[in-house]
């Protein structure tokens, strides 16, 4: 792999990873378009994940410091004595996240292998882009809902990010869209979105070295890995915080056109 296109491929997976348009998507098609010559060996795609895992952590990173102080207090003697871990609001936070991941959990590792497979059919691929941008256009009509993130609207938006193993299902796109529904405010849905992720990322990258560890480890110049980790982390950083901006503005569901016209591109031209 060249820095061009350790480069292309670093910032193609910052901002598809955060923005409502599916990164699996755009790689599967990619994948199609290009051929598997283009595409990325499993460790590059570790580093690119990481550079994803880093921008969020980076991005909320005063709340997760918080979170983590929260949970050793709630934990600790004087805590367990004044009941902190079921009272104290970040570890109640910390509970609905673990909570969030069952649903993909399973998923996960029931339906891997034949998720894997629609990878290699960009007809499908390009039809779930569709889908993603009808689910993303309909949150122009939730309006503005005030309620807060609770153990229910948070497992349900880990079902909808279950969905998201799907190709051209956007992760972000459908537990946002999903938490928006359910009537959870803009500003908490998106700050859950990206939170109940930093645990999907952390494990998806342990279940790609448990691979490496068995598979061996592809040859890969140094300077790629850190172009493409450092193109993930800064376009991703970048694209969360754009993201977030716009859907405080309510604009959402402009990220719908978008799908739909690649997604039209993608049936006419695979059909």
């Amino acid at each position: 792999m060249d820095l061009l296109q350790a480069i292309l491929l670093g910032l193609l997976q910052g901002i598809t990873e955060f923005l409502p348009v599916s990164s699996s998507g755009h790689l599967a098609l990619a994948r199609a378009f290009f051929g598997n010559d283009i595409m990325p060996g499993i460790t590059f795609e570790i580093v690119v994940h990481f550079g994803s895992f880093c921008s969020i952590a980076v991005y909320y990173r005063k709340k997760l410091i918080a979170i983590i102080s929260d949970i050793f207090k709630s934990f600790s003697p004087q805590g367990i004595r004044e009941k902190r871990f079921v009272t104290d609001s970040n570890t109640k936070l910390s509970y609905i996240i673990l909570l969030s991941m069952i649903p993909v959990m399973v998923v996960g590792f029931t339906l891997k292998d034949p998720v894997e497979k629609l990878f290699l059919n960009p007809f499908f691929v390009s039809t779930m882009l569709l889908v993603t941008g009808t689910l993303l256009f309909s949150t122009r009509f939730v309006g503005r809902p005030e309620k807060e993130v609770t153990a229910v609207k948070g497992f349900i938006m880990g079902i909808a990010q279950s969905l998201a193993i799907l190709p051209g299902i956007s992760r972000s796109g459908s537990t946002i869209s999903v938490g928006l529904f359910s009537g959870i405010n803009r500003e908490s849905v998106a700050n859950f979105s990206f939170l109940m992720v930093l645990p999907v990322l952390a494990g998806a990258m342990l279940l790609e070295l448990l691979e490496i560890m068995e598979n061996g480890i592809e040859a890969a110049a140094a300077i790629s890995l850190i172009a493409g980790f450092l193109t993930s982390f800064l376009s991703g950083y970048f694209a969360l915080k754009y993201l977030i901006i716009l859907l405080k503005k309510e604009k959402f569901h402009y990220f719908a056109y978008y799908c739909w016209g690649l997604g039209i591109f993608g049936i006419f031209y695979f059909i």
